[in-house]
């Protein structure tokens, strides 16, 4: 199975149903709920995406929010070794940095995300929404030789 850190942008797509990016991002996340992927958001991210979602929804409904995107994903850490990761990956955006970091040292096979050229040079794969469900479905129908 798949093992895929959604970037900020993918689950801001679904949660606020920004077209024409939200029904890709959706069928990554509904992947990840039927078992299909497993789904992480870096530690960093968690946060950030409460905070937008709350100027778009208000305080109540983003902290519903935040604890049902908790019981679908995991939370990739971000610790002292992923921010000196991020650090030593140069790049001109640290945040993008951090969620890369992340997504290595939690293992992932893959950083999903709507905007590639943000993460040059990553030390995962990148995907974007509809490359990451074409992975993923070409990797349940594979049939081992």
């Amino acid at each position: 199975m798949k093992r895929l850190l959604l970037d900020v942008n993918v689950v801001l797509d679904v949660l606020l149903d920004r077209r024409p990016f939200a029904d890709a991002s959706a069928a990554v996340w509904a992947a990840v709920e039927q078992g299909r992927a497993e789904g992480l958001l870096a530690a960093h991210a968690v946060t950030t995406i409460h905070y937008l979602n709350a100027r778009a929804v208000g305080v109540r409904m983003a902290g519903d929010t935040t604890d049902a995107l908790l019981g679908v994903f995991d939370v990739a850490p971000v610790d002292d070794v992923v921010l000196r990761a991020a650090v030593g990956l140069g790049w001109k955006d640290f945040e993008d940095a951090v969620t890369a970091a992340a997504a290595r040292r939690a293992k992932c096979d893959a950083l999903v995300t709507r905007n590639p050229k943000d993460f040059p040079r990553s030390p995962v794969r990148i995907l974007t929404p509809a490359e990451a469900m074409a992975w993923i479905t070409a990797t349940r129908t594979a049939r081992p030789s």
